[in-house]
């Protein structure tokens, strides 16, 4: 007897905003899709147009009444983020759903972003604490929850404090770790955070598994011409069922950003290893779980994006009921 695909009941999602980055394909896409077919406003801030308008159609095939948008969005440039937030801000619509899961893994040399940090820190990381902060008043106004993507890859990470942009010595795989660390570090701040403010946002944690994404595919945009060995084999994995897919692989988000309770929780597969298998509440990993850490992690990356985190209350718009 075949076994049951895992799922994720979603609730009715009408009248609510969602934001998701890395919409444009993978796990991003499949959570715009699922998020839009329960009656949000979805709307995705892409880097590559062309393919975000690819993503609206697919969404819009499979979910005829879609509402479903694009907007620019570089996470990799602090002034591209200030941008988007400026744009959202203008609209004054509530934002009640965030899902910061874009991310880049693993360039074959070290790269910077725009404002020369580390790409993968400044990327997966620093990018999101900027919209996050961009879109603070939002935010508070929809009673948000911000659902963080890290990685597995993050149960043996380590922050490297003396050098978090490897400008000294560098290496993929810590830097790619470190980021998704600092991921997890923040979004359980954000939580402590606004619940000792009042700030009225839910911030929960998310991890894929392991699934055959983008993620380590051809990539021009960081310096990779051809797949990895890596994603080759995880594609093989995922077929004989020892690797999830795309598709179960955006369960843990889509869980953390709509379950009835939410607050400093973290989702991932339930499988041997946590590669794949049904969404489930686990522990976060240890590198995350010291608050000292968290403050130092939300400091760091305040001084380092320039952005800050008002306890004020949101101006000029008006909260919606839940």
């Amino acid at each position: 007897m075949p076994r049951s695909r895992p799922d994720v009941p979603v609730p009715d999602l009408t009248g609510r905003r969602a934001v998701v980055t890395g919409g444009s394909d993978g796990v991003g896409l499949v959570l715009a899709r699922r998020l839009a077919a329960a009656g949000a406003e979805v709307v995705l801030p892409v880097r590559n147009p062309r393919k975000g308008e690819a993503a609206v159609a697919r969404i819009r095939a499979q979910v005829p009444d879609a509402d479903v948008s694009l907007r620019d969005l570089d996470l990799s440039s602090l002034a591209s983020v200030a941008a988007l937030g400026e744009t959202l801000r203008a609209e004054r619509r509530p934002v009640h759903l965030l899902v910061a899961n874009a991310g880049v893994m693993r360039p074959p040399d070290r790269r910077t972003t725009a404002d020369g940090f580390e790409l993968q820190f400044g990327t997966n990381h620093l990018g999101h604490v900027a919209l996050a902060a961009a879109l603070l008043p939002l935010l508070r106004a929809g009673r948000a929850r911000v659902t963080s993507q890290t990685s597995v890859a993050a149960r043996r990470g380590a922050v490297n404090w003396d050098d978090p942009n490897w400008e000294r010595t560098y290496d993929g795989q810590r830097a790619y770790a470190q980021s998704k660390v600092a991921v997890g570090l923040f979004a359980l701040e954000l939580q402590r955070r606004s619940a000792a403010g009042g700030w009225g946002i839910t911030s929960d944690l998310s991890h894929p598994g392991i699934a055959p994404t983008s993620l380590l595919a051809a990539r021009p945009e960081v310096g990779r011409a051809r797949d990895t060995t890596g994603v080759r084999l995880i594609r093989v994995l995922s077929r004989l069922g020892l690797a999830g897919t795309v598709e179960s692989a955006a369960l843990p988000a889509l869980l953390a950003a709509t379950a009835p309770d939410g607050g400093g929780r973290f989702y991932g597969p339930d499988g041997p290893g946590s590669t794949a298998g049904a969404p489930a509440e686990q522990e976060p990993y240890r590198a995350m779980r010291g608050a000292g850490d968290a403050e130092r992690m939300w400091r760091l990356s305040e001084r380092l994006t320039g952005v800050s985190f008002p306890a004020a209350a949101p101006d000029g718009v008006r909260p919606l009921p839940r």
